[in-house]
C-alpha cells in the first residue's frame, strides 16, 4: 500500500498539469488544483493514496523548498527607489509602488487584527493573533504567476501589487516566528532568534565570490550552484531549529540569501524545476489527502467557520482596495485588491506549525485550508475578468535630457511613445521658449546645479543624457546622476582625453562624441553599408530586446511565425555574442538584435519581452 501511494502522488504530480493544459484550465492555480485531486484521491474520497513515511518525508521537504523558492522570488531591486518604477494616475499624481503597498499591507494588518478579535468574539477561533498571521497572508507565487500572465509585472500597479504580496509574505512568516516561540515556550528565547539572521548574513558574505567561481567551474556531473543552495537550505534550517525558530523560516531566509548572490537563470530554473517538478507536487497533493471532509462535515462549529473564513479572508483585503483606489482605475484597484486575497503558499506552512504547537484543532485546521483553496480559485478569475490595463497602468523607460537644443529635441521627438517617456529640463529661457511648442514635457529651471535638479525630480529616471552646450558642465552633470543612482548615464562630450575615459568607465558613464560617431558612420558606409543603411533608415528600425516570454523559448528561430518579418543580427547570451541560425534555439533572457519595418519590429518587440503567452503572434 506504501508503495502504491508514492506511485500514485507521482503519477497524479505528471498528469495534473497535462490535463489543466489540455482542457485550458488558466485560471486556477495548479497547487489548488493538487490539493482538490488530493482531497478526491484521499481519505475524504477514493481513500486509494495514505500519509505513509516516505511521503510524509518528501512532504515536509516539499514544504521546505516551497519556503526556499519563496524566498528567492523576492527582487531586492525593488526596494531601491531608483529601481522603484513610477507612473502617473488619471488624476496626475505619481504612483510610488513602495510607499503605496506599505500603506496598503498596514491597513491589511489593521483589519485582519479586527476580524481576528471577531473570530474571537463570536466563538468560532480563540486564537486571535494566529488567526490575524493567516489573515494577513499572501502567496506571493501566485500572484506572480498571475501578474505575468497579465504581462503587468513590470508596469506601476503590478509592481505594487507584487510588492504588497512580498510584504504578505515576509511579515506574515516573521510574526509566526514570534508566535511558534511564544506558544512552544520558548518566549525567552526569542532573542536568539538574531543568531539566524546573522548566520544567514555570514553565511552570504562567505559564500558571495565562492558562488562567483563556483558557477565557472561547475559541471554537469557536479552541479555546485545546486549543491551550494541545498547547503544553505539545511545549514539555516539547521540553525533554525537549533535556537527554537521554525525551519521554514531558516528555509525562507536561505532563499532570500541565494537571491542576493545573484544566480544565473540557468541555476534560478534547475531549483525551479528541482521544487516545482517533484517535491512542492507531493506537498500540495499530500494536503489534500490529509484533509478529512468526512470528519470536517460532522463538526458544525467548523461548517460554520468555513464561510465566515472565506468571507473574513476578502475583507482583510479590503484595504488593499480602498488604497489603490487613490492612485489606480477603480476596476483595476478591485481585481488588484481581490488577487492579494490568495493566500494558500503561506497559509498551509502555517497551519502545519500550528498543528504541531496543538494551537489548532484539525477540524479548524481543514476549515483553514478549505476556505484558502476556495478564495484562491476565486481571486484569480475575478482579477482576470476585471483587469483592464489603462494608459496610468502603462509603465516605460524614463528619458531625462538636459538642455533643449537641437541634438536632444529631435532625439526625444523620434524615441518610441510606446517605449520611453521623455523629459527635458532646461536653463536657457531662449532654448525653453523655442522648443516648449514642440515638446510636450519640457522645464526651465532657475540653473542646472545637483540640488535644482534633485528637487525637480530630473533624477527620477531610467536613462540620464547629459547634454548641454558645455563639455564641462554635462562631465559634472554625469557625475551627480551617477551619485543620485541613475541606472544608465550619457555624457555628450565634444572633446574627451584618456582622464575621463577612464574615469567615466569606473563610474560607469557612458560618452557621446560626435567625433567618434561620425567616424564609425563613415567606416561603416565604406566597409558594410548594409549596416550603414540600417542605422540610417527611416522606414525600418534596428531593436535590441531580452526575452522574457517563455512561450518563445526553447524554440528555433525558423519555428517563430514571425521570423520572415524581421532580421536577427546577433544574439547576445551569457557574457558572450552568438551568430544566429536557423536552427538556433532561444533560450529565456536572450538578447536579440534584430530589425525590421516599424510596425512589425514593434509589435516583435513587445511578443518577445511580454510575459503573457496568450498573445496573438503576428499574420
Amino acid at each position: 500500500m506504501a508503495q502504491l501511494s508514492l506511485f500514485l502522488v507521482v503519477l497524479l504530480a505528471l498528469i495534473i498539469p497535462i490535463f489543466m493544459a489540455r482542457f485550458q484550465i488558466s485560471n486556477v492555480p495548479t497547487a489548488v488544483a493538487e490539493i482538490i485531486v488530493g482531497i478526491i484521491m484521499g481519505s475524504s474520497g477514493f481513500n486509494l493514496i495514505s500519509s505513509t513515511h516516505d511521503l510524509t518525508f518528501l512532504s515536509n521537504l516539499g514544504v521546505i523548498l516551497l519556503m526556499f523558492l519563496s524566498g528567492m522570488e523576492i527582487d531586492f531591486d525593488l526596494l531601491q527607489r531608483k529601481n522603484n518604477p513610477k507612473g502617473r494616475s488619471q488624476a496626475g499624481k505619481m504612483v510610488d509602488p513602495l510607499k503605496t503597498a506599505v500603506i496598503a499591507f498596514s491597513g491589511i494588518v489593521v483589519m485582519a487584527v479586527a476580524l481576528a478579535f471577531v473570530l474571537k468574539w463570536i466563538g468560532l477561533f480563540s486564537e486571535v493573533m494566529l488567526a490575524a498571521i493567516i489573515l494577513m497572508t499572501v502567496a506571493l507565487g501566485v500572484v506572480i504567476a498571475t501578474l505575468k500572465e497579465k504581462d503587468i509585472l513590470g508596469r506601476p500597479i503590478g509592481q505594487t501589487i507584487l510588492l504588497t504580496a512580498v510584504l504578505g509574505e515576509v511579515i506574515p512568516l516573521l510574526l509566526l516566528t514570534i508566535y511558534a516561540s511564544i506558544n512552544g515556550g520558548n518566549a525567552g528565547q526569542l532573542w536568539l532568534i538574531i543568531l539566524l539572521f546573522l548566520a544567514a548574513i555570514i553565511l552570504l558574505r562567505r559564500f558571495k565570490q565562492p558562488y562567483l567561481w563556483f558557477a565557472k567551474v561547475t559541471k554537469s556531473t557536479t552541479q555546485l550552484d545546486i549543491r551550494l543552495a541545498f547547503f544553505l537550505i539545511f545549514a539555516l534550517v539547521t540553525v533554525a531549529e537549533t535556537v527554537g525558530a521554525e525551519n521554514i523560516l531558516g528555509a525562507f531566509l536561505a532563499g532570500m540569501v541565494m537571491k542576493l548572490l545573484e544566480p544565473s537563470e540557468a541555476t534560478k530554473d534547475k531549483l525551479t524545476s528541482i521544487g516545482y517538478g517533484f517535491f512542492i507536487p507531493i506537498f500540495f497533493i499530500m494536503t489534500g489527502v490529509r484533509l478529512n471532509l468526512r470528519s470536517f462535515l460532522t463538526h458544525p462549529s467548523a461548517l460554520m467557520l468555513l464561510p465566515v473564513l472565506v468571507i473574513f479572508l476578502l475583507l482583510a483585503k479590503l484595504p488593499v482596495v480602498l488604497t489603490y483606489m487613490r492612485f489606480f482605475e477603480k476596476r483595476n484597484a478591485f481585481a488588484g485588491g481581490f488577487l492579494t486575497a490568495t493566500t494558500i503558499t503561506i497559509v498551509l506552512p502555517t497551519l502545519q506549525v500550528a498543528r504541531r504547537l496543538h494551537a489548532i484543532t484539525s477540524t479548524q485546521s481543514d476549515a483553514f485550508i478549505l476556505a484558502a483553496v476556495i478564495v484562491c480559485i476565486l481571486s484569480p478569475i475575478v482579477f482576470n475578468s476585471s483587469f483592464v490595463l489603462s494608459p496610468e497602468d502603462r509603465i516605460k523607460k524614463t528619458v531625462t535630457f538636459i538642455g533643449a537644443n537641437a541634438f536632444t529635441v529631435p532625439v526625444a521627438h523620434d524615441l518610441h511613445d510606446n517605449w520611453y517617456s521623455v523629459k527635458i529640463y532646461t536653463a536657457n529661457k531662449v532654448g525653453y521658449e523655442t522648443y516648449d511648442s514642440r515638446v510636450d514635457n519640457i522645464t526651465l529651471l532657475p540653473d542646472l546645479n545637483k540640488e535644482t535638479l534633485e528637487k525637480a525630480g530630473a533624477y527620477d529616471c531610467d536613462i540620464f543624457v547629459a547634454a548641454s552646450h558645455t563639455d564641462e558642465n554635462n562631465a559634472d552633470l554625469a557625475r551627480d546622476a551617477r551619485e543620485a543612482g541613475v541606472e544608465r548615464v550619457i555624457a555628450r562630450l565634444s572633446q574627451v582625453d584618456s582622464d575621463i575615459v577612464d574615469e567615466f568607465n569606473q563610474r560607469d558613464i557612458e560618452i557621446f562624441n560626435f567625433t567618434n560617431i561620425r567616424s564609425a558612420l563613415m567606416r561603416a558606409l565604406i566597409e558594410s553599408p548594409t549596416v550603414y543603411r540600417i542605422i540610417t533608415d527611416t522606414k525600418n528600425i534596428l531593436y535590441s530586446v531580452k526575452v522574457t516570454n517563455t512561450h518563445y523559448t526553447g524554440r528555433p528561430l525558423a519555428d517563430l511565425d514571425f521570423i520572415d518579418k524581421i532580421t536577427v543580427s546577433r544574439i547576445w547570451r551569457g557574457d558572450q555574442w552568438l551568430a544566429p541560425h536557423g536552427w538556433t534555439v532561444i533560450e529565456p533572457g536572450d538578447v536579440l538584435v534584430f530589425s525590421g519595418e516599424f510596425k512589425d519590429a514593434d509589435q516583435v518587440r513587445n511578443l518577445l519581452s511580454s510575459h503573457d503567452q496568450d498573445k496573438k503572434e503576428l499574420s
